[in-house]
């Protein structure tokens, strides 16, 4: 499996990354973010690998597929969530793209560990959807229409 397009594949902004193995963690997700009218294509990583080759293939701030910010689980198959932020730190260009922890875990190690290899924002994910969709509204109000980007029109600002 790969990365797929799986949440408005025609909108013109740049696209929002979800890594995320859980099936049902994914559907509120891309149901939250279709109830706060989110219009950013989303693409969907499945796992540590998936998100790696994303990262090592998308190299090209002015191509339009190159992210405006990714959410990221920390427990992962194949690799771990850490490890996909350390490989994501260590590309020049990828260094300026925002990374969201959304994961279960409050354990201050995940939390530091997170923050030591350059997480922009750690959120533990609520368990109901009316939480978490509160969350996605948050999300959305400040990395997607306040937080400037480095990169050329990255979602119309």
């Amino acid at each position: 499996m790969t990365f797929q397009l799986v949440l408005n594949p025609g909108s013109p902004l740049r696209p929002i990354v979800v890594v995320e193995d859980n099936e049902m963690d994914l559907d509120f997700c891309l149901q939250a973010f279709e109830e706060h009218a989110i219009a950013n294509p989303v693409v969907s990583c499945r796992d540590g690998e998936e998100a790696i080759r994303f990262i090592d293939t998308h190299v090209d701030p002015t191509d339009p597929k190159f992210p405006l910010l990714v959410l990221l689980d920390l427990r992962l198959p194949k690799v771990d969530g850490i490890d996909v932020l350390r490989h994501a730190r260590q590309q020049p260009l990828w260094k300026q793209v925002p990374f969201i922890v959304l994961t279960t875990s409050s354990q201050n190690a995940d939390i530091s560990a997170a923050y030591q290899h350059g997480v922009n924002s750690y959120i533990v994910k609520p368990v109901d959807f009316g939480s978490f969709a509160e969350v996605v509204k948050h999300i959305k109000v400040y990395w997607i229409l306040t937080n400037e980007t480095p990169f050329p029109s990255a979602n119309g600002h």
